[in-house]
């Protein structure tokens, strides 16, 4: 045991008083000493931002400076005109009970569909027959109504029609 001690000793003093590591305390405690310092970065007002050869105009944008403005044109609405706006058109709609029942509707039309869709991706192969459908849908549709200006025109009259029909302007 003394000869272990004066082996000890002799090694801390040949180190130069460093504790050598046992296997308990070989591990270090801080796993970010092992790492490398980060690279350092530096610029000089010498080198170019981009090789010259591959970006002719790189010493034009190089000193390009950019200004955030804002105008006083433009008007921004504090929260309480925003709520003071909506009181106003909640105040202005007469039959209210109508919009609660078309949101309870929409919330269950909503619900039911995604126990639908559901049900459905639990059947196997049901799902890749409804890709292939909804791919070959895509397929018609592009075929007849936008690869040729013809049925391009077509459409945007039908779009139209459908836009003055929801609106209440036309026929």
């Amino acid at each position: 045991m003394a000869a272990a001690t004066a082996a000890y000793a002799a090694t801390a003093a040949a180190l130069g008083g460093a504790r050598v590591p046992t296997t308990a305390s070989a591990a270090p405690r801080n796993p970010s000493l092992l790492l490398p310092p980060p690279p350092r970065c530096f610029s000089s007002p010498f080198l170019p931002l981009a090789s010259s050869s591959r970006f002719p105009d790189a010493h034009r944008f190089s000193s390009l400076q950019v200004k955030a403005t804002s105008s006083s044109e433009e008007t921004s609405s504090s929260p309480d005109e925003l709520l003071d706006e909506l009181k106003q058109k909640w105040d202005a709609i007469e039959n209210k009970s109508t919009i609660f029942l078309y949101g309870g509707g929409a919330i269950v039309a909503v619900w039911l569909s995604s126990v639908v869709v559901g049900a459905i991706n639990s059947v196997p192969l049901l799902p890749k027959l409804m890709e292939l459908v909804g791919l070959g849908y895509t397929g018609w549709f592009v075929y007849r109504y936008l690869l040729f200006k013809q049925s391009r025109k077509e459409l945007a009259n039908d779009i139209e029609t459908l836009k003055k029909k929801i609106a209440g302007t036309g026929e």
